[in-house]
C-alpha cells in the first residue's frame, strides 16, 4: 500500500455489495411515497479563516475553506468557473445520513444546502447480522428528505455512498435496492479503502503545517479509518492505512456492561480499550518507526467523537461548527475528557452541552478509540475537521468534472481548426 492512493475506482480488500465504485447517478428521481501549527493559548484555531458554520436542517452552511482538487490524478485540474450548477454528496453510514450540495467558486466550492439526520441504521447489526425493519424505515424517511433536496437545487452531478453497515449487513444490497426504487438515490456501498481516501481529500487542508508523516483518522459509526499520510503536493501522499470494524455504535453494541457504577462503567471502559488496541497492532507496529521521526508527528480527526470532545474543550454551550473546525489543541486535554466521560453515568452525559440524548450511550466508545488512537500515535497535539468524505465526494465530482470539460474544450477546438 505504500506510495499509493487508494484507488476511486478500483475496489480495495475484495468484492463488495453494491456494484462499481465511482459511480454517479443520474438522480431521474420518483416522488417521495410517504409524507414528509501548535496549540495557541486556549486550544484556539489556526490563524487562516473559517469557513461559516454549516447549520442543521434545511439549512445550508456558507463557504467550506477547501482547497486542492479532490482525486490525486488530478491535483492541477482547477474546478469549473462562471457556472451555477450544483454537485451533491450524500453520506449514509451506520448512524447518521447527511447530504452537501454545492456549487464551484474558484478553486473551492460554496454549500447551498444541507442535510444531516441521525437514523442509526446499524442499530443491532452486530447482534443480527441484518438491518433491522425500524432502522431501515427512519434511513429511508432521511433519505426521502435528500431526494427532495436533490430534485429542488437542479443537482448537476452526485455521488451518494454507503459505508460499514451496509457492507457488514447480510441484507445490505437489498437495502441499497430498495432506496434505488423509492427514492431514486443510488447508493454505492464504498470498500473501507475508498472510505478512508474521501475522508482524507475532505479534511486533509485542516493538517497542522509541518513536515514529515502525519495521521489523519475518520471515527465512523461501524467502523475507523487510519491513514499514514506524508505532504505531496495538492493532496497527502497516502504511505499507509488500516481500517477496523470498530464504530461507536458496533463498538457499544459488542461490548457490553452496566452502567450502574462507576467501576462497572471503568470495566467496560478497560474492555472497549482493549478491544481496539488488538486490532490496532497491526498498524501500530508498521508505523512505529514513522512516529520516531526528527519533526514532530501530527493528528487530525474527523468525526463526532473530535468535534464532540473539542466542544467540551472549550466549554461551548452548544455546537459551534465555527469554533471546531480546524480547532488544534493539546491531545492531553482530550484525553482528560475521554476519562472524564469513562467515569460519568449515562444521565450525566446527556446533561452535558453538545452531547444529549444522541450520544450519550456512544460518546464513550468514541473515547475508547480515540485514546487507542493517540497511544498508537502520540502527537503532542490533535486537530479537529468537522468535514470529511461529503467533501472528498464534492472535490472528485468537480475536478472530474472540469477534467471532462477541459477534455471536451480542447476537441472542439481540434475541430474547429480542422475545418
Amino acid at each position: 500500500m505504500a506510495d499509493t492512493n487508494p484507488p476511486d475506482i478500483k475496489r480495495g480488500q475484495g468484492k463488495t455489495r453494491g456494484g462499481t465504485s465511482g459511480k454517479v447517478a443520474d438522480f431521474r428521481y420518483k416522488r417521495p411515497s410517504r409524507p414528509n501549527k501548535r496549540p495557541r493559548k486556549n486550544g484556539q484555531a489556526p490563524r487562516e479563516p473559517k469557513a461559516r458554520g454549516e447549520p442543521s436542517g434545511k439549512q445550508a452552511h456558507a463557504q467550506a475553506r477547501n482547497q486542492g482538487p479532490a482525486q490525486a490524478q488530478a491535483q492541477s485540474t482547477p474546478m469549473p468557473r462562471g457556472r451555477n450548477q450544483a454537485y451533491a454528496a450524500l453520506d449514509l453510514g451506520t448512524n447518521n445520513c447527511r447530504l452537501l450540495i454545492a456549487r464551484p467558486s474558484g478553486e473551492n466550492f460554496t454549500v447551498i444546502d444541507a442535510f444531516s439526520r441521525v437514523v442509526r441504521l446499524g442499530e443491532g447489526l452486530a447482534a443480527s447480522g441484518r438491518l433491522s425493519d425500524e432502522a431501515m424505515e427512519r434511513t429511508l424517511a432521511a433519505l426521502h428528505v435528500c431526494a427532495e433536496k436533490l430534485r429542488r437545487r437542479h443537482v448537476h452531478l452526485a455521488r451518494s455512498v454507503a459505508t460499514e453497515a451496509c457492507r457488514r449487513a447480510s441484507n445490505g444490497a437489498e437495502f441499497i435496492e430498495r432506496v434505488r426504487e423509492e427514492t431514486g438515490i443510488a447508493l454505492d456501498i464504498i470498500s473501507a479503502q475508498e472510505e478512508a481516501r474521501l475522508a482524507v481529500l475532505g479534511c486533509h487542508i485542516l493538517l497542522e503545517d509541518g513536515a514529515g508523516p502525519a495521521v489523519i483518522f475518520d471515527i465512523g459509526g461501524g467502523s475507523t479509518e487510519l491513514v499514514l499520510v506524508e505532504p505531496s503536493g495538492a493532496v497527502p501522499r497516502i504511505l499507509d492505512w488500516m481500517s477496523v470494524p470498530w464504530g461507536v455504535v458496533s463498538l457499544t453494541d459488542t461490548v457490553g456492561g452496566s452502567d450502574d457504577t462507576t467501576d462497572l462503567r471503568l470495566d467496560r471502559y478497560r474492555r472497549m480499550r482493549k478491544t481496539v488496541l488488538d486490532s490496532f497492532r497491526p498498524f501500530a507496529e508498521r508505523v512505529r518507526e514513522f512516529a520516531k521521526g526528527q519533526h514532530p508527528i501530527r493528528l487530525l480527526g474527523t468525526s463526532g467523537t473530535v468535534t464532540t470532545l473539542a466542544s467540551l474543550h472549550l466549554e461551548l454551550p452548544q455546537y459551534d461548527r465555527q469554533a471546531v473546525d480546524g480547532l488544534i489543541l493539546p491531545s492531553v486535554a482530550m484525553r482528560d475528557i475521554s476519562v472524564r466521560l469513562s467515569h460519568m453515568s449515562g444521565a450525566d452525559r446527556r446533561q452535558l452541552p453538545c452531547i444529549g440524548d444522541d450520544r450519550a450511550n456512544l460518546v464513550v466508545a468514541g473515547c475508547a478509540i480515540l485514546e487507542s488512537i493517540l497511544d498508537i500515535w502520540p502527537s503532542e497535539t490533535l486537530g479537529v475537521a468537522d468535514r470529511g468524505i461529503r467533501e472528498g465526494i464534492l472535490r472528485s465530482l468537480m475536478a472530474a468534472d472540469a477534467t471532462g470539460e477541459s477534455s471536451r474544450a480542447a476537441l472542439q477546438r481540434m475541430r474547429e481548426q480542422d475545418v
